[in-house]
């Protein structure tokens, strides 16, 4: 408290410089003799202090962190830096209508997670005292506005002045230019430190590596001026700077993005300048705080002492390499990190899964059980036992840890239960392995690294790191080409041909701006009416070809056979957006009626609707064309649509708000609905909701929209909204009551209302009917709903029906089989599989699904036991019919039995081999009319002579027929 009494002195003793990032009024500031080095600096006003900065002292506006799942962008796992919320800014394709479009200035504390992908610090994490996999970005912006000498001068003073670090432990790097790429040094950057006061002993220049950042392997990148700190100070430690010294560290990243990185790899300079700043929360608290590891902050100081309650080892000491013994202090920082990363993550709707960014957090997870469990020797449950510490140290910055602590817990004990199972089975697949090693063979299989990796979900680096503690290595190459395999399987099941859709590129949206080209009008394509014979009448729009896009390139004309994207001053087709499948249609110009040029999809860019399209004939810039929509195509969304509003409400009402929608995907065929559940939903309650959803479409209520201002809509009841940048004013969709009415609270009747771009029905009678064919949990937390409408919903009722019709008749048919034969039985058995593949596979409704599947089920065990019951009896009739042929005081018999059942003939030898426990027994079938032989042996158990297998391989190898071998050493199946 008392280093922000003297921050906030400081601020109201300065006034007059609030708004001045000049180099000379920073040479005045900083002219004032320093205080000795702050200390009482807690992460929270560490934090804070950062924010206020920039908006008391540079008006920028305070963007709260958005969720660690990426935004729209399919290109990241996890938000992993603080400026992934900001592409389309960069990129040039923010909506206009959008608050973003607006930004200039922001700051903010963004929530990042580096386990995976291109940044992936998961096997760094608890090696050493800086690596985590989740962590806070602090970060300033500047959206077209200040440039490199501002966000210097802002940067030394908040260091300098705000946080009291002393300038001579500070060093400064700078881009020195790249040859290769006709890079020149950035010497603007050079001369303004220089002209702050930086000594030129501690300004360093570095090439491509260091210090020039890039988003990918195309867009927006520049130079970049990084600040680094001494540790120790009173010295000179430039050489130290990049050079991994954990005496002198990163802190911030000052990127200046002027250029952009093309397809073919060249640059270009951007249309705007912006600054992207980018300052590890955890490492300047580990500054500030005066510890040279991240681990001995308040960040985490907390979480290591209540780690160190349930463990049964000795407390956190923080050493690293060969001084930590066991890796005890390595388990703790393991175990602190991925608590931290898996409560963050699950509050924000990332649950361990089996797929992308839920199977990266499920490797945490299991990674933290494992180090916790076995290694820190903590009881089960102990993980989620310190969600709660979690959620006090984080908090207050990230109040959605304090809601769904329970949650958390729960989610965290879940997966933890099942870890621990099959860690138990794993640890024995890799016990039996080793001991069949050679002693002097330090290289463990790929095959079985990979089977525990694949069928008991082992992650491949805890896989790793159980064998480097037995001073053993994994068969690398094998693994790699069983990776190399395993993705090629994936990708034959992967659809390749489709060709890349047409995407206007930063450019070619910068050129549109520059020569004026008003945004695309698309309010056309909510231009529709219901007729007075009940059908939807969809206006025709007429519109003028403002740009053409092909090649990455904006032309003049396109001509036949050419794909490109083509930009209207106006619109009737909506672009691919909120969940909603684009449009399809096609277009005719004014003199050419007889050429249609098919669109086969719809983009949004910048304010820019694209339509694709491959050209028939030649088009032009400046042609005027008629647009004509699949109107049969666009109801049908429009029908998915208004369902999938009311399925979510439907939803709610019955399992209450906690329900959270977690994607959707809107099509003509049918509805994709993702949403936050603990637990799959029963049939009783899928059924409830079909009835609910079944009841407001028989009720024909209106579906009501109005665009109204986004302040508005936080004083709506029970707005369901998603995490998306809305447009202002934003479109509010209502069913059975007006928006009106919902803003200013004049109805109490609970209704479906949300925020939504989408095009809707006018009545919700149009729907028909609405059947869910499908239910499940795609991870723990998380279900999915497919559901379809209309005559769809109606052949999956009946086909539902046709199918419990003909799961009764054969449940009568079974019943009334009293003493069936063994090959009755069998046919039987195969009707009931049959008949599950239909009901399994069959779109019909879910609920009926769950109670067929079930009943199916008692079938099955019913003529399973009858089968087993018959196949005993006969084989028991063999046996004693060869025990009479051969005796039982033969030391070996090999005999030949009539049967086309493997199960009876390996019956028959275990019944023959328990009335002569002495005797070795082999017996063989010749199946008819397959021409394969069915052998099965079984050698005395203690039988040292001959192995059970080797025997009946001796025997069927010669026989040149396709053999079917059941063998065992144990006189016991």
């Amino acid at each position: 408290m008392a280093a922000h009494m003297r921050c906030l002195l400081y601020r109201s003793s300065s006034l007059n410089h609030l708004n001045c990032t000049s180099v000379s009024a920073l040479k005045e500031c900083l002219s004032r003799s320093y205080h000795p080095f702050p200390t009482g600096f807690s992460s929270k006003l560490v934090r804070q202090i950062f924010t206020d900065f920039f908006q008391q002292l540079y008006q920028h506006r305070m963007v709260k962190s958005s969720s660690v799942r990426p935004r729209g962008d399919p290109s990241l796992l996890f938000v992993n830096a603080g400026m992934n919320q900001f592409k389309p800014i960069f990129l040039g394709s923010t909506d206009p209508r959008s608050e973003m479009a607006t930004y200039q200035r922001v700051v903010n504390s963004q929530k990042c997670v580096r386990a995976g992908g291109k940044h992936n610090d998961l096997e760094d994490v608890g090696r050493d005292v800086y690596h985590h996999t989740f962590f806070e970005m602090l970060g300033n912006w500047s959206f077209g506005d200040y440039f490199k000498e501002e966000a210097c001068v802002m940067a030394w003073r908040l260091l300098t002045e705000e946080y009291r670090i002393p300038p001579e432990r500070l060093y400064v790097s700078y881009f020195a230019g790249d040859s290769s790429s006709g890079l020149p040094a950035d010497d603007e950057t050079r001369h303004i430190w220089l002209s702050i006061g930086v000594p030129s002993d501690h300004l360093l220049p570095f090439g491509m590596r260091d210090n020039f950042w890039e988003m990918g392997e195309t867009g927006p990148c520049g130079p970049c001026s990084e600040i680094h700190y001494d540790h120790i100070g009173g010295r000179n430690a430039a050489s130290l700077v990049n050079a991994d010294s954990p005496d002198v560290v990163e802190i911030w990243n000052l990127v200046f993005m002027q250029y952009n990185r093309e397809a073919d790899h060249s640059l270009r300079s951007l249309p705007q300048f912006h600054v992207d700043t980018g300052m590890g929360l955890e490492r300047l608290v580990s500054v500030l705080q005066g510890h040279r590891s991240n681990y001995d902050t308040d960040l985490f100081t907390p979480l290591l002492s209540a780690i160190q309650q349930c463990a049964k080892c000795p407390e956190y000491r923080g050493r690293t390499g060969g001084a930590d013994v066991c890796k005890v202090d390595m388990a703790y920082r393991v175990v602190a990190d991925h608590v931290r990363t898996l409560s963050v993550c699950i509050a924000d709707g990332v649950y361990p899964g089996m797929s992308g960014a839920e199977l990266v957090l499920r490797r945490i997870l299991r990674r933290a059980v494992r180090f916790s469990t076995e290694v820190l020797q903590a009881p089960e449950g102990t993980l989620a036992s310190l969600v709660p510490t979690v959620a006090h140290i984080l908090g207050d910055a990230y109040p959605e840890l304090h809601r769904d602590t329970d949650r958390i817990m729960d989610i965290i004990n879940e997966n933890e239960a099942q870890f621990l199972s099959s860690l138990k089975q794993g640890r024995r697949v890799i016990d039996r392995t080793i001991q069949k090693l050679e002693k002097s063979d330090s290289i463990f299989p790929a095959p079985v690294a990979w089977s525990l990796h694949s069928n008991l979900g082992f992650p491949l680096d805890l896989i790793r790191l159980m064998l480097e503690e037995r001073g053993l290595s994994i068969d690398q190459q094998g693994l790699d080409e069983l990776v190399v395999e395993n993705e090629k399987l994936k990708g034959h099941v992967q659809n390749c041909d489709r060709e890349p859709l047409v995407h206007l590129g930063l450019h070619s949206l910068a050129q549109l701006q520059a020569e004026e080209v008003p945004h695309t009008d698309d309010s056309p394509k909510y231009s529709y009416s219901l007729g007075q014979d009940g059908k939807y009448v969809f206006q025709t729009c007429h519109a003028t070809v403002k740009a053409l896009y092909c090649g990455q390139a904006l032309v003049s004309e396109v001509t036949e056979g050419q794909r490109c994207g083509v930009v209207l001053d106006r619109t009737c087709f909506y672009a691919e957006q909120g969940g909603q499948s684009s449009d399809q249609g096609y277009f005719i110009k004014d003199e050419l009626h007889d050429v249609l040029y098919p669109v086969e999809a719809v983009q949004l860019a910048g304010g820019y609707v694209v339509h694709q399209v491959t050209a028939t004939e030649v088009l032009r810039k400046g042609d005027q064309v008629q647009l004509y929509l699949d109107e049969a195509h666009r109801l049908a969304c429009m029908v998915k649509h208004t369902a999938t509003h009311i399925l979510n409400f439907a939803l709610r009402q019955l399992l209450g708000t906690s329900v959270d929608q977690r994607g959707s995907h809107i099509t003509a065929d049918r509805l994709r609905f993702d949403f936050s559940v603990k637990g799959s939903l029963s049939t009783t309650q899928l059924q409830e909701i079909e009835r609910s959803i079944q009841n407001l479409i028989t009720e024909n209520a209106a579906v009501y929209v109005e665009e109204v201002p986004l302040a508005w809509v936080k004083d709506i009841p029970e707005l369901r909204t998603v995490d998306e940048v809305y447009p202002n004013p934003v479109r509010v969709v209502s069913v059975a009551v007006p928006v009106s009415d919902l803003v200013h609270r004049q109805t109490v009747r609970p209704t479906s209302v949300e925020l939504c771009c989408g095009t809707h029905l006018m009545r919700t009678g149009e729907i028909r009917d609405l059947v869910i064919i499908s239910e499940r949990q795609l991870v723990k937390g998380i279900s999915r709903i497919i559901a379809v409408t209309g005559d769809n919903a109606r052949k999956a009722r009946e086909a539902g029906q046709a199918l419990a019709q003909e799961v009764d008749s054969l449940s009568a048919r079974l019943a009334a089989a009293n003493s069936p034969s063994l090959a009755v039985s069998h046919r039987l058995a195969k009707e009931v599989g049959m008949l599950t593949d239909a009901v399994d596979c069959t779109p019909i409704p879910q609920w009926q699904r769950r109670a067929l599947q079930s009943h199916l089920k008692g079938l099955q065990r019913t003529t399973n036991t009858t089968i087993r019951k018959l196949e005993t009896k006969e084989a028991v009739v063999k046996a004693q019919s060869l025990i009479q042929k051969n005796g039982t005081k033969n030391t070996v018999v090999v005999d030949t039995v009539d049967t086309d059942s493997i199960s009876v003939l390996m019956k028959t030898v275990n019944h023959y081999s328990d009335k002569a426990p002495g005797t070795l027994v082999m017996l063989l079938s010749h199946q008819q009319p397959s021409g394969k032989v069915l052998c099965a042996c079984q050698v005395p158990k203690g039988f040292s002579g001959l192995s059970a297998k080797d025997w009946a391989l001796a025997v069927c190898a010669p026989l040149g027929v396709q053999a079917y071998i059941y063998h065992t050493d144990s006189g016991r199946n």
